[in-house]
């Protein structure tokens, strides 16, 4: 953490070490037209940014939204804003615009750095900063107004940035987030001396914890980033061989649609890569043995983090234990960990921290429903083995009751994803006179000719009989939210469908 302290002068924007050589590779933007920038030059670009908005009056503490796709531009508005003393505010820009507006007059935003596609979202009253525009209100005119160096300044309340969650339940609700919290998160990752000679792909979307921390982990240890402006399995895969990259991060959705794409695969050399990080959503055996296919050479790791405790929660076992395929490992020393409302091993996750969030933004009970004397309350149902390895069970909202038993369907997903013909598995609770709730699984196969009664005989033989969905539904694809998550909301209709057609 000294080192890091030394390195950003306790401001998140300061991503750029200064031990690595200026003209060394940072990023190449594969937005067209693609575009690489050196150290030195990103490094200046979010300090001319910062400048720009210091000269524009905009006030320390004041929140600047940023609503674009992936593109170098962000990420520089990102760095700049926070160096400005100001608050960055990414927004999902895949949110209705009725909730993207909803986003920016809870933040209270007095800016917006927005891409051409996404303008529409804005109100006409806001200011804004208008990506690849040409004009006098784009954004290279913008950082041509300022200069650098610039002096880092920090907000006055501390506060970095506010990051809203996704709203799957309900509108977004921003994380406040601060300077000191986030580099601490990041000190755990970031190495005394510089990477050399790695590449890391990011696809994952810049208003999502998930790829803001893997960049900032990436710049502060001198690994260059690959930064893609949306997911597309051939194009990810492509990008991979052609730019060597050796660190690849994502949520679980992402590798699955891209280990179906085997006739690519076999065309590409994709040997570079040493390293995979999945993370944001359950892991399965199933999954981990077709990534590994995809990367021989890579080392996987099932990831776990919050945005609102941490983007880090477990590592290694300290005393060398391997780690289990999909544990996500033993806390991290300066983070405590409970289990609640269950037995000693298996309950709620409650974490305390040094990166906790500050606040949901506006929201003073949810607050203090969620954050009680520094402890939070993830909301995720986990175990714990006798070595302190954790597991992910389930979320404890997900959980529904069957038959007087609890149940969750990350478990019944997990169970179905070993069957060799089931390459995805999403399982859905629906209303039943008898059971109280009954699951229904939406599943993805290798070959759609498998006759459903084996995958009902699969589970029965696999799992407890009162978990077994009662009906499986083919489908080629799982709808996918804004974070490339599955999103079962759309499943749920049709669920209800099939349900009734069981008690005709």
């Amino acid at each position: 953490m000294e080192f890091l302290s030394r390195a950003t002068g306790g401001n998140l924007g300061k991503l750029l070490r200064p031990d690595v050589a200026r003209e060394s590779g940072a990023l190449i933007d594969l937005l067209p037209p693609r575009r690489a920038w050196s150290c030195g030059q990103l490094d200046a670009a979010a300090d001319a940014f910062a400048d720009g908005l210091t000269r524009a009056g905009v006030p320390a503490d004041a929140r600047v939204a940023i609503l674009a796709e992936n593109c170098a531009e962000h990420l520089i508005a990102y760095m700049g804003i926070m160096r400005a003393g100001a608050v960055a505010v990414p927004v999902n820009h895949r949110l209705p615009a009725e909730t993207v507006r909803f986003i920016l007059e809870d933040c209270a935003a007095g800016l917006c750095i927005v891409d051409r596609v996404r303008e529409p979202l804005l109100p006409k009253s806001l200011e804004r900063i208008r990506i690849r525009d040409e004009g006098a209100d784009g954004f290279d005119a913008f950082l041509e107004r300022g200069t650098a160096p610039f002096s880092a300044r920090l907000s006055p309340s501390g506060t970095a940035e506010i990051l809203y969650t996704s709203g799957s339940t309900g509108r977004p609700k921003g994380v406040v987030l601060s300077h000191a919290g986030q580099l601490w998160a990041l000190s755990v990752h970031v190495a005394a001396q510089p990477a050399t000679g790695e590449r890391s792909l990011i696809v994952a979307p810049l208003y999502h914890m998930n790829a803001l921390f893997n960049l900032s982990v990436c710049l502060l240890n001198g690994i260059e980033v690959v930064l893609m402006p949306r997911f597309e399995a051939a194009a990810h895969l492509r990008a991979i061989a052609e730019y060597r990259c050796t660190h690849l991060s994502g949520i679980p959705t992402m590798f699955a649609l891209m280990a179906r794409q085997q006739e690519l695969i076999a065309t590409l050399d994709l040997s570079s890569v040493t390293a995979v990080t999945i993370g944001s959503a359950p892991l399965t055996e199933a999954l981990v043995e077709r990534v590994q296919a995809v990367f021989p050479r890579a080392a996987i790791s099932n990831g776990y983090g919050t945005t609102e405790a941490g983007p880090s929660i477990f590592e290694e076992h300290p005393q060398g234990l391997p780690r289990p395929l999909l544990s996500l490992g033993y806390p991290l020393p300066e983070i405590e960990v409970r289990l609640v409302g269950g037995s000693a091993d298996e309950g709620i996750l409650h974490v305390r921290s040094p990166a906790m969030f500050t606040e949901y933004l506006n929201l003073p009970q949810v607050t203090h429903e969620k954050l009680q004397d520094g402890w939070y309350d993830t909301g995720d149902v986990m175990r714990r083995d006798a070595a302190g390895f954790y597991y992910f069970t389930g979320r404890a909202d997900d959980m529904f009751v069957c038959g007087g038993e609890n149940v969750f369907p990350g478990e019944i997903e997990k169970m179905l994803e070993r069957h060799p013909a089931v390459l995805q598995a999403a399982v859905v609770p629906v209303p039943d006179e008898i059971k109280g709730q009954i699951p229904i699984a939406f599943v993805v196969l290798r070959d759609r000719s498998l006759p459903v009664e084996e995958l009902k005989r699969f589970a029965l033989e696999s799992g407890p009989a009162y978990s077994h969905p009662r009906a499986f539904v083919v489908v080629d694809e799982l709808p996918v939210a804004s974070t490339h998550k599955p999103d079962k909301r759309p499943l749920m209709a049709q669920a209800l469908e099939v349900a009734r057609t069981l008690k005709r």
